[in-house]
């Protein structure tokens, strides 16, 4: 891994699909892995396999968008915002350069928390090949008082 100015890396840890996530959802067929990135507030990498390259041997954009909008959510969603709901209102991705040897990192840092909306920034590097900037992102979310057991009723 080169020194440059990307995510350095930390611990890794398998991850589940994520919680309220059923059985056999397709993230269980990436391999996904969280890792500790200092500074950041969530952080993941992707293997680069040939389930989820294009015919060009280059991850496919909707699998980097998926990843992006996950580790976006996740990062929200932890803490203080643990049992609330976050939905994607808008995201916007620029493709910086083509991810093809892997495992790329996804590392999300929250922009702006408020009451009623937040905005997430998420930018990914392909690991293996010098750590290279291959996509960066900016998202928005809805968030909502979750509906857990201390909501119902």
């Amino acid at each position: 891994m080169s020194s440059g100015p990307g995510p350095e890396p930390g611990p890794e840890t398998e991850s589940p699909p994520g919680p309220g996530l059923a059985r056999g959802h397709a993230f269980e067929s990436l391999d996904l892995r969280t890792v500790e990135v200092a500074g950041a507030d969530w952080a993941m990498d992707m293997a680069v396999t040939p389930q989820v390259v294009n015919g060009s041997g280059v991850l496919q954009g909707g699998l980097m968008a998926t990843l992006i909008d996950l580790v976006a959510g996740t990062a929200l969603l932890r803490g203080e915002r643990v049992g609330q709901r976050g939905t994607t209102s808008e995201l916007h991705i620029s493709f910086l350069a083509a991810a093809r040897v892997g495992p790329v990192r996804a590392t999300a840092h929250i922009l702006r928390q408020g009451k009623r909306s937040a905005v997430v920034r998420v930018d990914v590097h392909d690991l293996g090949a010098q750590d290279i900037h291959v996509a960066t992102a900016t998202l928005t979310f809805a968030v909502r008082p979750g509906e857990g057991p201390a909501d119902a009723g």
